[in-house]
């Protein structure tokens, strides 16, 4: 059970920011035995490996605060997350002291189930988390951006950080974090439906106005 919500919680830390949860498990897997990762996924722990994720995660901190930027760098992370996600779920060794019953993650096993379903649980969150960008800069000219990209870079190092060290909690925020997603999505049907009202209020008033012919 503990593997499934490391997995888990890993991949939905992609969805936010890709390399957080790649360095976090390349890190841990070096210096701890928190995460065992197999040898297909050694080169998660080889310090270029962790030099070029650190200066890809620098890019990523800068780019996604700049509003305009940070839509196009979604666009572009549209592969880019759901793959880190998929990778991070198939290689992780998820808290192996705690579930020996299950051992590894499906990397041992399925590796391509680990891929997909890591890869779709990314995909959810990072179409959730552009949707949602979408709506802060609209509806702060911009302003909000940093803000909102800082708070989502919080989020994933917190989430990759639990789910490694205490899956349980990671499995909490994640419920938590499905409930949001949930209200966000709704929120967003309401703000298109009263869009949708207000043309069509504007187009009959518009129709009334008009002088007979």
């Amino acid at each position: 059970m503990f593997a499934y919500l490391t997995a888990a919680g890993l991949s939905a830390s992609a969805g936010l920011n890709a390399y957080i949860p790649l360095l976090v498990v390349g890190l841990f897997s070096r210096f701890t035995d928190a995460v065992r990762v197999p040898d297909a996924f050694g080169w998660l722990t080889d310090w270029w490996a962790l030099c070029g994720m650190t200066l890809l995660l620098l890019v990523e901190l800068v780019v996604d605060k700049v509003p305009i930027v940070d839509h196009v760098n979604d666009i572009l992370q549209t592969v880019v997350r759901p793959a880190a996600g998929g990778m991070v779920a198939a290689a992780t060794a998820s808290a192996a002291e705690l579930d020996e019953a299950t051992g590894t993650f499906l990397a041992t096993t399925d590796t391509w189930t680990g891929w997909i379903v890591g890869g779709g649980i990314a995909l959810i969150v990072h179409v959730a988390k552009a949707l949602t960008r979408t709506m802060i800069n609209g509806g702060t000219l911009g302003f909000g951006a940093p803000v909102a990209s800082t708070v989502e870079d919080a989020g994933s190092a917190g989430l990759s950080v639990l789910a490694v060290v205490v899956p349980i909690l990671a499995g909490i925020a994640l419920i938590f974090l499905a409930i949001l997603l949930w209200r966000l999505w709704l929120a967003r049907r309401r703000r298109r439906r009263r869009r949708t009202l207000r043309r069509a209020a504007k187009q009959q008033q518009y129709g009334a106005a008009a002088p007979p012919p």
